[in-house]
């Protein structure tokens, strides 16, 4: 959105929470507030929706209006059940402040509808889906290994069901497929400790490559290399990789959970299983991967399917559209 402010005579200039906070409470808040008194909208995301709602005094009506961009339900999605509580009060309270609440899916938007929300204060603005824009043909991707590629794009925390996925590959027979994993591994260090030694058990030996955070263009060129998208994520409020993987062409396998059930059809765009069933999902991987004509359906059924959702263009039209009519 950054960078397409320009061409929406529009500029967005980020201004961050402390990283000891809450400690230095309202103090920040008031400094934050005080430094986007000049902008005509001030854009709250969701993952700091609490920091402000934990001082809603701050909030002045009288300041500049204030649009919340949630990608996530009140009290967040990788919070235990009692943060998860708490943050949802003060995330609400913050969002009662809000002139526009903008739902990146809609299964958020459904959810805050049904919390009382009122539809004139809820828009819907998915993200895009077109990450091939830009991608450096003369340096291509290689996924290196036997059998069919199989891509996930995630960072390594407990909801991506990274481990699941591991137990699904180490249950496919030797030289079935090869899975790559990009996304970041330094977020939750305990999972990532999880994660390596499942990687090293013997059963995945020389079945798994780690490629870690890459750059866009280098993710698109994978999607591009890839032969199946896998992401067992048991929560995703929206899941923007998946509607990447089907704009380029791939059939998806993933846990009939969260915002994906929206994005794709079982046995059409690809496979949803029953969360938590790795043997199901193992088994889904080896039919994909042993039949390259059930491949190609699917995943043309899914560039298909991921024509309808929006480009980060149209994404931007939205965007600032809804940000000039905050203003106004």
């Amino acid at each position: 959105m950054a960078d397409a402010a320009p061409t929406h005579r529009a500029r967005l200039s980020f201004l961050s929470i402390p990283e000891r906070y809450p400690g230095s409470g309202a103090l920040a808040v008031r400094r934050l507030l005080a430094s986007a008194a000049d902008c005509d909208v001030v854009v709250l995301d969701s993952i700091v929706a609490a920091h402000l709602g934990a001082w809603p005094a701050r909030l002045a009506p009288c300041g500049p209006p204030l649009v919340a961009m949630v990608h996530q339900p009140p009290g967040g999605i990788d919070h235990g059940r009692v943060s998860r509580a708490l943050l949802g009060v003060l995330d609400r309270r913050a969002y009662r402040r809000a002139r526009t609440i903008v739902a990146a899916s809609g299964t958020l938007l459904e959810a805050f509808a049904s919390a009382g929300y009122s539809r004139q204060q809820l828009k819907l603005i998915p993200p895009g889906r077109d990450p091939l824009e830009g991608i450096d043909s003369s340096d291509p991707i290689d996924l290196p290994g036997p059998g069919a590629r199989l891509l996930s794009v995630a960072n390594w925390v407990p909801r991506k069901g990274i481990v699941e996925l591991l137990e699904a590959v180490s249950q496919t027979p030797p030289g079935a497929a090869t899975l790559h994993l990009v996304g970041r591994t330094d977020l939750d260090s305990r999972y990532a400790r999880r994660v390596w030694r499942r990687i090293g058990r013997d059963d995945l030996t020389g079945r798994v490559v780690v490629h870690g955070a890459l750059a866009r263009a280098r993710v698109a060129g994978c999607y591009t290399a890839a032969d199946i998208f896998v992401l067992p994520a048991i929560r995703e409020p929206y899941g923007t990789v998946y509607g990447e993987a089907m704009s380029a062409g791939l059939p998806v396998i993933g846990w009939r959970a969260g915002n994906l059930m929206h994005l794709a059809q079982d046995g059409r765009e690809g496979f949803l299983v029953a969360p938590g069933d790795v043997a199901a999902l193992a088994n889904r991987i080896i039919l994909l991967s042993n039949d390259a004509s059930l491949r190609g359906t699917m995943g043309a059924a899914a560039r298909r399917t991921a024509a309808s959702l929006p480009t980060w263009a149209q994404t931007a039209d939205a965007f600032f559209a809804t940000l000039a009519e905050a203003a106004q």
